[in-house]
């Protein structure tokens, strides 16, 4: 079996996908995306397919291996995220080539469901008890919420207990035997982090995600001491060498992304790599169907798994959602906060391929909002 072409397509709402096919007619799908540099990563993808045109698909690998070493220049967010949607488009041709899921070809499955979670969202104490309530209505049991919006690089009073305001109404709301998880999105500085994070304890959150920036991470021995809520990270690192540091400062929680970090086969080594410091893999994926259904592959198969991002009805997708490329979206029905081990090949996915052209007919722009803090300078979103 031999490569013999390789397509990108630009989504709505902000994705990429890719489409790898062969001479004996099998196609697998990815999705390689920076969101916000869709043209970058689509301009990277078909640089790496220059080397793969006409190479054996199953030697994923050895691919792995010179697409991610070849170019003598390695790493960053760009060339890791065209590596990882090509990876995943690999292993969905190899699942279907051996007629098994993808985690059957990982080592098999360690558990028969995956629990899920989904994002609130609301400004006031209100507006999440709301928010939470409709998503327990729809089975969910962990719900994941930003801690703050734009927050002064020493937080006030008033930012520090609306805040908490807000998670208190989200812990009410959902009662002791569901979780909520808070994403900071690195918007708190190291001294903010270390004098809010311990006022959260008392909400039991089920972790506390990218409280600094990844280019603090020296810093984070010193945040996993201020608190006893387990910290996470990773979304914006691309190679199992950046989440040494992390987890050797005591992370409790990695969060790889599929479509970022080199793909399947970088995602289940940090996996690897985090079991052996006693942390769990909950691995970032607001983005969507080929993202997840690979995340899911690797969920099933790694013992270490925690908890599944996803992102059917977030505020990103408005227009486009994940089940309108799917030709069957009940994979991706949820049974009280779970979903259930995948038995088709590949990806264990149906692409609707038709519907994928038509949106690349039109693509899309999305970049990432610009926020800046009351004196006009730049604060980050």
């Amino acid at each position: 079996m031999k490569i013999t072409d390789i397509e990108t397509f630009a989504v709505a709402p902000r994705w990429l996908f890719c489409r790898i096919a062969t001479d004996e007619g099998i196609v697998g799908w990815g999705e390689p995306i920076v969101e916000g540099r869709a043209e970058t990563v689509r301009a990277a993808v078909h640089e790496l397919a220059d080397y793969l045109i006409g190479q054996d698909p199953l030697r994923i690998e050895d691919h792995w291996q010179v697409l991610s070493k070849g170019g003598f220049y390695r790493g960053g967010p760009v060339l890791s995220s065209a590596l990882a949607g090509l990876d995943q488009a690999l292993w969905d041709i190899a699942g279907q080539a051996y007629d098994a899921p993808v985690h059957a070809l990982l080592g098999g499955p360690v558990r028969d469901r995956v629990r899920m979670y989904t994002w609130i969202g609301g400004d006031e104490p209100a507006e999440i008890g709301e928010a939470v309530a409709e998503k327990i209505s729809q089975g969910f049991t962990a719900v994941k919420m930003n801690g703050c919006a734009v927050m002064s690089r020493l937080a006030t009073v008033r930012e520090t207990d609306a805040m908490l305001a807000r998670l208190q109404a989200a812990r009410e709301a959902l009662g002791p035997d569901r979780d909520v998880a808070v994403d900071f999105h690195g918007r708190v500085s190291t001294a903010n982090a270390r004098r809010v994070l311990p006022l959260l304890e008392p909400f039991h959150p089920l972790f506390i995600e990218e409280p600094v920036l990844p280019e603090h991470a020296g810093k984070l021995a010193a945040i996993v001491a201020a608190s006893s809520t387990p910290i996470a990270m990773g979304e914006r690192c691309y190679h199992r060498s950046e989440f040494a540091g992390p987890l050797q400062a005591g992370v409790s929680v990695v969060q790889p992304d599929i479509s970022h970090a080199g793909g399947i086969s970088e995602v289940r080594r940090v996996a690897a790599l985090a079991e052996i410091y006693d942390a769990v893999l909950a691995p970032h994926c607001p983005l969507g169907p080929i993202a997840l259904a690979a995340s899911l592959q690797v969920a099933f198969a790694t013992p270490n798994f925690l908890i599944q991002e996803q992102s059917l009805g977030i505020h990103y997708n408005v227009g486009n959602d994940l089940l309108d490329y799917l030709i069957d979206p009940s994979v991706f029905q949820f049974f009280d906060g779970y979903v259930q081990r995948p038995m088709a090949p590949g990806l264990g996915i149906q692409v609707d391929e038709a519907a994928v052209r038509r949106a690349d007919e039109t693509g899309h722009q999305w970049r990432s909002p610009v926020w800046r803090h009351s004196d006009g300078s730049f604060a980050e979103w």
